[in-house]
């Protein structure tokens, strides 16, 4: 391959169709996040999984996706963007046959860990190719608002639509739905898609891999267990070893001549403040949903699926932040600005839970609404700016470090603020209540229903009234948070320039070959 000249400065109507290309894949693989949600009674009747086959089930997939994005990030950088995504779509169509027809819960939890070898390589790829087609930064700027927008309504829309197909279906269906879009992806990607990898990858270190693993799983999976079972030592032990492996990854990147993740991306004025806010960011998005769909669920007392749907009403606003931040920033108001508001509106969004009752379904969705518009404006901003300030030629390895703190940031939230709410909703409790139910609220309602009468009526009602006290504990801490990180935006990002991508990329950095 050759640098093409011919590649346009500022994007046609083939880029943008080949955008709806990408959208395919990062629709899915954020809904895989949550397409279990309802399946999982079936899948149990089905396959008969133990606790914690059953456990693996759900987390495999994240797990295995933390730990492999920055590999495949810059792996992508050596081999190519769209081979390395095509690679991926097909494995992950073929993963998402065997997992619908599973038989046994061995074999669904192999097929899961493919998934998420599959969406390691699908997320940074489709990111780096948004950042080759479209040079020019206003058009950038819109695709990535685009981009988040999709990854935000696909976790949303993953939990529905498993309620909706295990209702009329099996639940292999869930799964299977993966395959259309795989195969559309397959036929059109190599007529649409550009291909490009960095021109001078040099060697491409294979100790990094493990070590980056080993960083990554223990920390994601200490961070995701400690809210649902405290700071157990076995938990802690995973947070410390995961941190040591991370130390010692960062020290071999900093003494190689071709590191998996350069040190140099973080000397580009932008880019280290863009990975820590967008860290804080998806802090403040899943620090909220552990509590909001407990809420409507043990609190209200929704079902599932009606909890599911309900959640979908706050999208209405998110699709609209990304775009309206983009306008912002593209007529002259500075980006420090735009973020900083994005984080005062996301820090409004939770103040707006801390009066919250037992019976405030609206003000929760008004909450929620808030909230995520500012966390969206945010999000997208920072993977502009990151992939912005990072060589093109490193696009990918930029966009997996952008996801990989991602996925920290959304498990210390959870961690995080869930320690917070549980802590306060155990000293709320009365005393004298059984200790299956001081553990969780769900554990609380299920211990009141074997009680007689009012007995388990009157426990049912202050375990909802101690956990409500505990999200608004929360909630604080996480407004104070977000307002701090205001600050920070308003302070770090000021005067930074929007520039074309075009002036920036040295042909001789990067290889392209445009479709024909």
């Amino acid at each position: 391959m050759t640098a093409d000249p011919a590649v346009p400065a500022r994007a046609g109507r083939k880029e943008w169709t080949a955008l709806g290309v990408l959208m395919l894949p990062l629709l899915l693989v954020s809904m895989d996040v949550s397409v279990l949600y309802f399946a999982t009674p079936a899948i149990s009747a089905d396959l008969h999984p133990s606790g914690t086959q059953q456990l693996w089930i759900f987390d495999v997939y994240s797990f295995v996706l933390a730990g492999l994005l920055m590999t495949m990030g810059s792996l992508g950088d050596r081999i190519g963007r769209r081979r390395l995504l095509l690679l991926g779509a097909a494995l992950f169509g073929g993963a998402s046959a065997v997992a619908a027809y599973a038989p046994n819960a061995e074999a669904l939890i192999a097929a899961r860990a493919l998934l998420g070898i599959g969406g390691a390589t699908l997320m940074p790829s489709t990111m780096a190719l948004v950042r080759t087609m479209f040079r020019d930064a206003g058009q950038r700027a819109r695709a990535i608002g685009l981009w988040s927008g999709v990854m935000t309504a696909g976790v949303a829309l993953g939990s529905v639509m498993s309620g909706l197909l295990v209702q009329y279906f099996w639940w292999g269906s869930v799964f299977l739905v993966n395959l259309p879009a795989m195969a559309l992806l397959l036929v059109f990607g190599p007529l649409l898609l550009p291909e490009s990898k960095s021109a001078n990858p040099g060697r491409f270190d294979l100790v990094s891999v493990p070590l980056s693993m080993a960083a990554v799983l223990p920390l994601v999976y200490g961070l995701k267990e400690i809210p649902s079972h405290g700071w157990r030592v076995q938990y802690v032990a995973a947070v410390v070893a995961g941190l040591a492996c991370a130390a010692a990854f960062v020290r071999r990147q900093r003494t190689l001549p071709s590191p998996m993740i350069s040190p140099a991306l973080f000397r580009s004025r932008g880019f280290g403040p863009a990975v820590a806010l967008n860290l804080v960011s998806s802090f403040g998005m899943m620090g909220s949903a552990i509590f909001t769909t407990q809420y409507l669920q043990s609190v209200l007392g929704m079902s599932a699926l009606e909890a599911a749907l309900w959640a979908l009403l706050p999208s209405v606003p998110i699709g609209l932040a990304a775009p309206m931040a983009t306008v912002l920033v593209q007529r002259g108001v500075e980006r420090a600005y735009v973020v900083a508001a994005g984080f005062a509106l996301a820090a409004g969004g939770y103040l707006l839970l801390i009066p919250m009752g037992r019976h405030s379904l609206w003000l929760i969705m008004a909450a929620c609404g808030v909230l995520a518009s500012g966390i969206v404006m945010v999000m997208s901003q920072m993977t502009d700016l990151a992939l912005g300030a990072a060589p093109v030629e490193q696009a990918g390895a930029a966009s997996s470090l952008l996801e990989t703190g991602a996925e920290f940031g959304g498990a210390l939230g959870m961690a995080g603020l869930g320690s917070i709410g549980a802590a306060v909703y155990r000293n709320h409790l009365p005393a004298g209540t059984p200790p299956a139910a001081r553990e969780t609220l769900g554990g609380a309602l299920a211990v009141a229903r074997q009680l007689p009468g009012r007995t388990g009526d009157a426990l049912g009602a202050a375990a909802r009234a101690a956990f409500t006290s505990g999200l608004h504990a929360a909630a604080t801490a996480a407004a104070i948070l977000l307002a701090l990180a205001a600050l920070v935006a308003a302070r770090t990002l000021r005067g930074l320039p929007v520039r074309p991508v075009a002036e920036e990329v040295p042909a001789a950095d990067l290889e392209i070959r445009v479709p024909s």
